[in-house]
């Protein structure tokens, strides 16, 4: 087993308007996974959203959902796993209302990079949510098929109230009329992994959230 390993980028930053957050080259060690073949974040063409911007905006929309549920004696927080479970776990402990936790399992991409249009319910909740105040946590918001499928069952077991809430909300993407009630970020149109995000179930170990190479899209094959 090969011991992970740090090389420096010898690419400079670039900085691009968009959406008033910086769009990078990467200029951040290169990661190799442990079996040495696999870099990582040279598997990226740019960042879109650094760490500390994510740690910032995870704060705020604690504060955001603490102030939405203040006169909430308990809030239900339903998580869509796996993509959202990196956010969920930093964002609950930003969440100053007392919470029950549950997940459902939605498989959305199937190793592609564009969504399905019939998104596969894996594994249901299993908390009895009846009356209850329920928020669902989403890694990101696409075409909206996945998050209208995640309410459509969640509103089947009769909670007091569903609220949406996602880490990225993809631009001009939607075929669906769903809005979530608090966002992360929004971004544009581009195949992003990382923070919980992944392509083939890889990448999600990524502390940022950055596009993937074209060429890495088709997809790559892993060695």
């Amino acid at each position: 087993m090969v011991p992970l390993m740090a090389v420096r980028s010898p690419l400079a930053s670039l900085r691009t308007a968009w959406g008033g957050a910086p769009r990078k080259t990467i200029d951040t060690p290169h990661v190799l996974s442990q079996t040495g073949s696999f870099t990582v974040i040279e598997d990226l063409q740019s960042i879109l959203v650094t760490e500390q911007e994510i740690r910032e905006r995870i704060a705020e929309l604690g504060r955001e959902i603490s102030e939405a549920y203040a006169d909430v004696d308990e809030l239900t927080v339903i998580a869509v796993i796996n993509g959202a479970l990196l956010f969920t776990a930093d964002l609950i402990r930003h969440i100053t209302v007392p919470i029950r936790f549950d997940c459902m399992r939605v498989s959305s991409y199937r190793d592609d990079v564009r969504p399905v249009r019939k998104p596969e319910l894996i594994d249901m909740v299993r908390l009895d949510i009846e009356g209850q105040h329920v928020l669902v946590i989403d890694d990101i918001l696409d075409t909206g098929h996945t998050s209208s499928k995640v309410l459509e069952e969640i509103r089947k077991l009769r909670p007091a109230s569903v609220r949406l809430c996602v880490l990225l909300e993809k631009e001009g993407r939607h075929e669906l009329d769903v809005r979530p009630d608090f966002v992360g970020f929004q971004i544009p149109d581009e195949f992003v992994v990382g923070y919980g995000l992944d392509f083939a179930e890889r990448y999600r170990q990524l502390p940022c959230i950055g596009v993937l190479k074209p060429e890495l899209q088709n997809p790559p094959t892993w060695t």
